[in-house]
């Protein structure tokens, strides 16, 4: 798993790509505070070599919390900023930080 920041120097925005290996699962997104935890809004491309990934533009400034759901399964990535509990979920989520 990883995240990669892209600062945008004329833009209030960050691109964040977030990357992670699953050669086994059928689908993957990510979900988070920037979208609603929706996973529709959050798709990930597979890749050939079995990596999801994606690229987002997130408004700079800003903290998120946010998870992998890999066939239907929540996953932390590892390289988050931080982790933070959330009562809601009953377990603790990533936070990035932008």
């Amino acid at each position: 798993m990883s995240i990669k920041k892209q600062f945008i120097k004329t833009k209030p925005v960050c691109k964040v790509t977030f990357s992670v290996e699953a050669k086994e699962a059928n689908t993957a997104s990510v979900v988070g505070d920037f979208n609603n935890w929706n996973s529709e809004e959050g798709i990930l491309t597979k890749l050939k070599n079995g990596t999801f990934k994606g690229v987002f533009d997130l408004p700079k400034d800003a903290s998120y919390e946010f998870k992998y759901v890999i066939d239907g399964a929540y996953e932390n990535d590892s390289e988050a900023d931080s982790f933070k509990w959330n009562e809601f979920a009953g377990t603790e989520n990533g936070v990035l930080v932008v």
